[in-house]
């Protein structure tokens, strides 16, 4: 981790992280409240995330354009549009321009689905491939940081200034972020001449990426168990009732999960280089099935803990998968293939939000949470059964 940080454009890169982290964690907790604000409706303040989470169905499709161009000019110009779109949310005012907000987050979304592509690919241009696990965790460590504390920040100034002024907020550091990824030096080919249209494009990506059954299982391991996690934090409030506490105690538990995130974030590029990505994973992925199981338990204690389990082993599965990404793909294909791998890992959230909104009138989490343990260690079993043999063409990982 020191080795990373001593390195002036990983600083600057990681840089680029924090700002542009805080300011989107503050609107994302400030838009919901600011809808509910002016229409009372707790649908249509849902259906903030919802507009956010939506465009990263066309991950694959939308990645393709960080292998178009080169991918630090593309950050550049992408968080310049975005701190100028955002600016446009200082007229939301009333019900009737909430419209605007909604189309704002959409792109929100989308530009987050390409910069995940380009900033995957440009990684690997920054750092060496032994420090890419430590890199990795260090970005999970802050993002998951940012969003200890932003959130709060952003519910503040909604409550003192406005939605406006906490769009203004994003809007700056997204400009911050633009400038320095400006004094990044890192060196990047021009892209080689397309020879195929946008959709065989973005095609090749997800067909490498199933092809490697590697990287296939990984992908979908951590698939697999963000879908059961989302499940299991539907049962919040149910489990808080459980446990005789108010839905505040919520406030509570997302901070000692962050925490435990920060923590593996730290130590992900020492454990990944003495496990290996597989295993390194399915560890990961058995801690939090064991972590759900026990939140069933009606005790203090126990609840506190499982959030702090599954803090730490959450992170797992998705740093080892886009490590192995990042490490296997040829650049030339990087930024659609890690977009694809995005897609697979964080589009089961928005199944696995709507099973638990259901399975949670329906049935009682003494028998859900115990039954997404279970199936979870399952997911961490068959990730730890020995792959097949691969072929001669086939990049090995870890």
């Amino acid at each position: 981790m020191r080795r990373v940080l001593r390195d002036r454009d990983a600083r600057l890169y990681l840089g680029t992280l924090l700002v542009s982290g805080f300011g989107t964690s503050a609107l994302f907790l400030a838009s919901g409240i600011w809808v509910k604000e002016l229409t009372g409706s707790n649908g249509l303040a849902a259906l903030c995330t919802f507009a956010v989470w939506a465009p990263s169905l066309a991950g694959p499709v939308l990645g393709t354009l960080a292998d178009r161009t080169r991918r630090r000019p593309l950050l550049v110009w992408t968080n310049l549009g975005m701190a100028g779109l955002l600016t446009s949310l200082l007229v939301v005012d009333s019900a009737s321009r909430l419209w605007l907000l909604f189309a704002v987050l959409v792109v929100y979304g989308a530009v987050a689905a390409i910069q995940d592509g380009a900033e995957n690919a440009l990684v690997t241009t920054i750092v060496g491939e032994e420090l890419l696990g430590d890199f990795n965790g260090l970005q999970m460590a802050l993002r998951e940081g940012m969003k200890l504390v932003a959130p709060l920040a952003g519910a503040g100034l909604l409550a003192a200034y406005g939605g406006p002024c906490v769009a203004l907020l994003d809007a700056v550091t997204f400009a911050s972020a633009a400038g320095l990824c400006l004094l990044l030096r890192a060196r990047e080919e021009r892209p080689a001449p397309r020879t195929a249209g946008w959709w065989a494009q973005s095609v090749e990506g997800a067909r490498y990426l199933w092809g490697r059954p590697a990287l296939r299982r990984l992908v979908t391991a951590g698939g697999a168990i963000m879908m059961l996690a989302s499940i299991s934090s539907s049962m919040l409030y149910a489990v808080l009732d459980a446990l005789g506490r108010p839905p505040t105690f919520a406030g509570v538990l997302g901070p000692v999960q962050g925490a435990g995130s920060v923590v593996m974030g730290v130590a992900s590029g020492a454990l990944l280089r003495r496990l290996g990505e597989r295993r390194f994973a399915a560890y990961g992925i058995a801690l939090t099935a064991v972590s759900m199981a026990a939140t069933a338990v009606p005790s203090d204690a126990v609840v506190l803990a499982s959030s702090l389990a599954r803090g730490l082993g959450l992170p797992c599965p998705l740093i080892a998968a886009f490590t192995a990404v990042q490490r296997s793909t040829p650049d030339a294909l990087l930024g659609r293939t890690a977009a694809t791998a995005n897609t697979l890992m964080f589009a089961p959230n928005a199944v696995g939000l709507a099973a638990g909104a259901a399975l949670v009138e329906l049935v009682d989490i003494r028998l859900t949470l115990p039954v997404l343990g279970v199936s979870g260690l399952l997911v961490a079993a068959a990730l730890l059964r020995p792959a097949r043999t691969v072929t001669p063409e086939e990049a090995p990982v870890t």
